[in-house]
């Protein structure tokens, strides 16, 4: 394939001007060579000194206009040696072989020096092509690096690509936003030609067109195409798309990253003001425990002045309990929490869970499995209670009434599992990871079971201050079981 500027000569020359301006070069040029080798044949200049000067005119032709001018200007030449030197004269005639070898010598030569002049050319041409597309790639690199990441990178590509590469048109089209961006002349059915290219995977470029499209790859597939109208190598084109890739990847990574950053400013901030509020309420739930306490120890309330006060007193435990795992889980999540460490008996924590009010109204349907009665381990007596009342709170919630709620502890050489069994709702593959994080309630039982999404991820945290861990198995046929685990390594580094 002819390439460079010889690819537009050779354009010109395939199309009816360019065909009419090349015959017109080589008429002109015949007309010259007749002229000077009559002048030769007037001034008694022998053969071999026209023939050098014919020759000399043909490597001009072929330095200025090109190989194929070049070539029709050598047989032009031959043509005038023949009429005008050799006999007979004013006859395209030739009486002696050797003027034929001459004059076979003399084209051979014409041709050879033309093509090797009109290669040199086409390379020169095609390594100052080549240097003018790496410094315009490198002002886009320069430029595209300036890009506003807060703006559609489409619109601002194609004025860049337009300005720097002198192109008639640009069109872009950005997958990721779904989107269209163009600038130049474009004809009626153009509109869509970027997207086009995108959706069909074609990528062609016309010798005849000066119209090119490029699909656009990042590192994990296509995100775009890209139409130039100009004048392009597919090289250049292949290097252009790479850069306007990298630049809508760079665009879409900080969306991403934005998007990120203002989604943990907002939990951010919805923590912090749980946890001003928890600090409030703590007060004022504080004097309602009291005052209803009182309210019971007068014993002049009647049955339902009782019953009442007693309803009371029980709500306010339960917000004082939610209240402190607020504010404890903001202390674990800022690593601030000190861990009272000692030796905690399994069996008895259990069993003072169940005594509490949050699941005492269960503990008749729940099945305790112990291994070892004096089963033993190395925590924060209070960080481990909380996670034992969340996982049977969330049996109670969430299993079918009447069925059991099983508790199994048990110590392996890897550490110490403690596991709560339930019957109820299953809990989808996806949300098993997410339940653990703050606020987040499965979408399947948000609707049918009050909640507030922060126990699981207390339990969590607090499993991880211990250096555990937790998780959960479901299945519709087996049921759910929630399970902590803290290894023995952990247990003797908290020691």
């Amino acid at each position: 394939m002819v390439q460079g500027l010889t690819d537009r000569r050779y354009l010109a020359w395939i199309k009816p001007a360019g065909r009419f301006r090349a015959l017109g070069e080589c008429l002109a040029v015949g007309s010259g060579l007749a002229v000077l080798t009559y002048g030769g044949t007037l001034l008694r200049v022998n053969l071999t000194t026209i023939s050098f000067l014919n020759l000399l005119l043909v490597l001009i032709v072929a330095l200025f206009c090109g190989f194929w001018q070049a070539s029709l200007t050598s047989l032009l030449a031959v043509a005038c040696l023949d009429y005008f030197f050799l006999p007979p004269l004013f006859r395209f005639n030739i009486a002696d072989p050797q003027d034929w070898v001459s004059l076979g010598a003399f084209e051979f030569t014409a041709i050879v020096v033309s093509r090797l002049s009109a290669r040199e050319l086409r390379n020169a041409n095609e390594a100052a092509i080549n240097r003018k597309g790496m410094e315009q790639l490198y002002e886009l690199s320069r430029s595209s690096l300036l890009l506003d990441l807060r703006r559609a990178p489409g619109p601002q590509l194609v004025v860049l690509i337009q300005r720097i590469f002198e192109a008639s048109a640009v069109e872009l089209y950005d997958a990721n936003l779904s989107r269209t961006d163009k600038i130049g002349d474009w004809e009626v059915g153009e509109e869509e030609l970027a997207e086009e290219c995108y959706l069909h995977g074609a990528v062609q470029g016309d010798q005849k067109s000066p119209t090119l499209q490029c699909i656009l790859r990042a590192s994990h597939g296509s995100v775009g195409a890209l139409v130039v109208r100009g004048n392009l190598s597919t090289l250049v084109l292949d290097a252009l798309g790479s850069l306007a890739a990298i630049a809508m990847d760079r665009h879409q990574s900080f969306e991403n990253e934005d998007r990120a950053e203002k989604a943990k400013q907002s939990e951010q901030l919805r923590t912090a003001v749980l946890d001003a509020l928890a600090h409030e309420f703590k007060t004022p739930l504080t004097a309602i425990q009291t005052a209803s306490a009182g309210l019971l120890e007068l014993g002049e309330l009647g049955n339902s002045q009782s019953d009442l006060a007693t309803l009371i007193e029980h709500e306010a435990v339960r917000l004082e309990e939610l209240c402190t795992r607020l504010l404890r889980t903001a202390k674990l999540e800022a690593r601030e929490v000190g861990l009272q460490i000692s030796n905690v008996n399994v069996q008895q924590l259990i069993f003072e869970v169940l005594a509490s009010p949050t699941v005492k109204e269960a503990s008749d349907r729940i099945k305790v499995t112990l291994d070892n009665p004096v089963l033993t381990v190395r925590g924060d007596r209070g960080l481990l209670s909380m996670i034992l009342t969340q996982y049977i709170d969330n049996a109670r919630k969430y299993s079918t009434p009447g069925t059991k709620i099983e508790i199994a502890a048990h110590e392996d050489p890897t550490g110490l599992l403690i596991s709560v069994h339930n019957v109820g709702f299953t809990i989808r593959i996806e949300d098993r990871e997410r339940i653990f994080e703050r606020f987040y309630r499965s979408p399947d039982s948000k609707e049918s079971v009050s909640g507030t999404g922060i126990g699981l991820s207390v339990a969590r945290n607090a499993a991880e201050a211990h250096h555990g861990h937790v998780w959960v198995v479901s299945d519709e046929k087996e049921g759910t079981t929630f399970f902590l685990s803290i290894p023995n390594r952990a247990r003797s580094n908290l020691s």
